[in-house]
C-alpha cells in the first residue's frame, strides 16, 4: 500500500511540476507589457515556489517513506482498507474532516492538516521562507548551496530536484501524451492540460489582493507580486544587476556570454530569448495580433500597442527631470536626454559626422549614397526623408498646417514654422566661428562660410559664371531664359529676381501724392 501510494503522489507532483513553461508565458506577459523585450519563458525551470514545495513534498516521500505513507483514494479503495483493517486489525482509517482525505496513519493527517491550518513550522535561516514539511526545506537549501544531484545521463543537465529530472527527460522523449480537443495542441503532463484549457475557459483563479489583477496559474501571481513588492531575488554576479525571475537572470547573463540559442530559419538571424525569435517571425510573416480598438491600427508587439493607446488617451507618464517635458514611451524620453547631454551614438563612417538618433544617420547616408526613395507622384520630386515628402505634398494641397500663434502666419512644414518663431524670438543659434555673425538658419551660416573660403560651388553652364548659393545660380538663370517670375501684386511689373521686385516695392510704398517715374502709377502705401 505505501508504495502504491508514492507512485501515484509522485505522478501528481511530477505533472504538477511540467506546468512551469505555461506558468512563465503568462507571468512575463505581465512584466513586459510596456517594454518592447520578451525572454525566453523556458529557462524559468524551478522558479515557482508552488511547484517546487510540491516537489519538496515528494522528494520527502521517496527518502522518508516511513514519515507519509498516505494515499488518495476513491470510495471503492476506501472501502477495501476498511475491510482489509477489519480482517488483519493491523491498519487504522483516518479522514480529515474538513476535505474528507483519507490517511492509513495518524501522523500523516497530522502533516496534512497543515494545508488547512497554513502552518509552517520549518524556517530556512538564510532567507525565512517556511515550509510545512522538513523534507521541502531539506529541497530548498540547495537554493543556497547551488547543490544539484540530479543529472541527465544524455545532455548532462543537471537539477536540484528529482521531479525536474523527470520532467526534463521527456524532452528526450518527446512523450506528450496529453491533447487538447478544442486546439489540438499536445502536452507532456495531465496538469498542463488543465491549465491550458483556462485560454480557451478564460478561467483565472488567482486574484492578486493589492490590485485585483486575476491569473489563470499560481506561479504567475507569485511573480506579480513583485512588481508591488519590490523584490528582485535574483542578482547578476558580474555586474550586479537584479531580477524579479530566474529566468530573466539566465536571459541576462547571455549579455555577457553573448549567447543566442534561437536562430531564426529563414533569415539566420539569432536571439538570446525564445519570446525574441517568436517577435522577430511575425517581420516574415507579417502578423500584427495586436490590434486598436479605437483607429483599428494593429501592432506586432503587445506593448507597441500599450504605447500607441496613449495617443488616444493624450497619457505622457515619462517626465524628463531637467525640463519637464513629458513623453508617451520611456524610448522618446531617453532620446530627448540626449538633447541635455549631448550624446551622439549613431556616426557617420565615411564622413565622421554623429548623430543623436539612427533614423537621422540613416537619412544623412542617403546624402552620400545619393538615395531619394521618397517619390512625389505628382511632381515627380523625389526625397530623402518620408516627413520631407510629406510637407512637399502641402505645396500642392494649398495646406499649411502649422500657424504662428503670435502673428497668425501658416506654413506647410513643422520646420518651417520653427525657423519663422526665431523672427519673434530673435534666436540666431548658428554662429560664424571666424566672424562672431549669428543666424537664424543653419543653411544662411552655411552660405555665409563660403564669403571667408571663396567658395563658389554652383556653376552656370551656360556662362560659366559661379554662385555661393544654389538659389542665386537659379535666379541667374532667369537672365539666360528671360523668365522673370517675380510680379508686383499693384502695378504688375514682372522682376528676374525677387530682391529685384523688393526694392521696386519700395516705390508703392511711398505717399501716393507722387507718381513713380517707373511705371507710372501712383505711388501709395503697400496693400496688405
Amino acid at each position: 500500500m505505501k508504495i502504491d501510494f508514492i507512485k501515484e503522489e509522485t505522478e501528481e507532483i511530477m505533472i504538477k511540476d511540467g506546468t512551469e513553461d505555461m506558468k512563465i508565458e503568462e507571468t512575463f506577459s505581465v512584466k513586459h507589457e510596456d517594454t518592447e523585450e520578451q525572454t525566453d519563458l523556458m529557462t524559468l525551470k524551478e522558479s515557482s515556489h508552488e511547484l517546487n514545495e510540491r516537489e519538496e513534498e515528494k522528494e520527502h516521500y521517496d527518502e522518508h517513506q516511513d514519515f507519509m505513507t498516505g494515499e488518495r483514494l476513491t470510495q471503492a479503495k476506501k472501502s477495501s482498507l476498511q475491510k482489509r483493517a477489519q480482517k488483519t486489525g493491523t491498519k487504522s482509517y483516518f479522514i480529515c474532516q474538513q476535505c474528507g482525505k483519507t490517511f492509513d496513519q495518524h501522523r500523516n493527517l497530522q502533516v496534512h492538516m497543515r494545508i488547512h491550518t497554513g502552518e509552517k513550522p520549518y524556517t530556512c535561516q538564510q532567507c525565512g521562507q517556511s515550509f510545512t514539511v522538513k523534507g521541502n526545506l531539506i529541497v530548498h537549501m540547495r537554493i543556497h548551496t547551488g547543490e544539484k544531484p540530479y543529472t541527465c545521463q544524455q545532455c548532462g543537465q543537471s537539477f536540484s530536484q528529482k521531479g525536474n529530472l523527470i520532467v526534463h527527460m521527456r524532452i528526450h522523449n518527446q512523450e506528450k501524451a496529453y491533447t487538447c480537443t478544442l486546439c489540438g495542441k499536445s502536452f507532456a503532463h495531465k496538469v498542463s492540460l488543465i491549465v491550458h484549457m483556462r485560454i480557451h475557459t478564460g478561467e483565472k483563479p488567482y486574484t492578486c489582493k493589492q490590485c485585483g489583477q486575476s491569473f489563470s496559474q499560481k506561479g504567475n501571481l507569485i511573480g506579480h507580486i513583485r512588481i508591488h513588492s519590490g523584490e528582485k531575488p535574483y542578482t547578476c554576479q558580474q555586474c550586479g544587476q537584479s531580477f524579479s525571475h530566474k529566468g530573466r537572470l539566465i536571459v541576462h547573463m547571455r549579455t555577457h556570454t553573448g549567447e543566442k540559442p534561437y536562430t531564426c530559419q529563414q533569415c539566420g538571424k539569432s536571439f538570446s530569448g525564445k519570446g525574441k525569435l517568436e517577435i522577430h517571425m511575425r517581420t516574415h510573416t507579417g502578423e500584427k495580433p495586436y490590434t486598436c480598438k479605437q483607429c483599428g491600427k494593429s501592432f506586432s508587439q503587445k506593448g507597441s500597442l500599450n504605447v500607441h493607446m496613449r495617443i488616444h488617451t493624450g497619457e505622457k507618464p515619462y517626465t524628463c527631470q531637467q525640463c519637464g517635458k513629458s513623453f508617451s514611451g520611456k524610448g522618446k524620453l531617453e532620446i530627448h536626454m540626449r538633447i541635455h547631454t549631448g550624446e551622439k551614438p549613431f556616426t557617420c563612417r565615411q564622413c565622421g559626422q554623429s548623430f543623436s538618433q539612427k533614423g537621422h544617420l540613416t537619412a544623412h547616408m542617403r546624402t552620400h549614397t545619393g538615395e531619394k526613395p521618397h517619390t512625389c507622384t505628382l511632381c515627380g520630386n523625389s526625397f530623402t526623408q518620408e516627413k520631407t515628402l510629406r510637407q512637399h505634398m502641402n505645396i500642392h494641397t494649398g495646406e499649411k498646417p502649422y500657424t504662428c500663434q503670435q502673428c497668425g502666419k501658416s506654413f506647410s512644414g513643422k520646420g518651417k514654422l520653427e525657423i519663422h518663431m526665431r523672427i519673434h524670438t530673435g534666436e540666431k543659434p548658428f554662429t560664424c566661428q571666424q566672424c562672431g555673425q549669428s543666424f537664424s538658419q543653419k543653411g544662411h551660416l552655411t552660405a555665409h562660410m563660403r564669403t571667408h573660403t571663396g567658395e563658389k560651388p554652383h556653376t552656370c553652364t551656360l556662362c560659366g559664371n559661379s554662385f555661393t548659393q544654389e538659389k542665386t545660380l537659379r535666379q541667374h538663370m532667369n537672365i539666360h531664359t528671360g523668365e522673370k517670375p517675380f510680379t508686383c501684386g499693384q502695378c504688375g511689373k514682372s522682376f528676374i529676381t525677387k530682391g529685384n521686385l523688393k526694392g521696386h516695392m519700395r516705390i508703392h510704398s511711398k505717399n501716393n501724392s507722387f507718381r513713380s517715374r517707373h511705371c507710372g502709377k501712383n505711388r501709395g502705401v503697400k496693400s496688405t
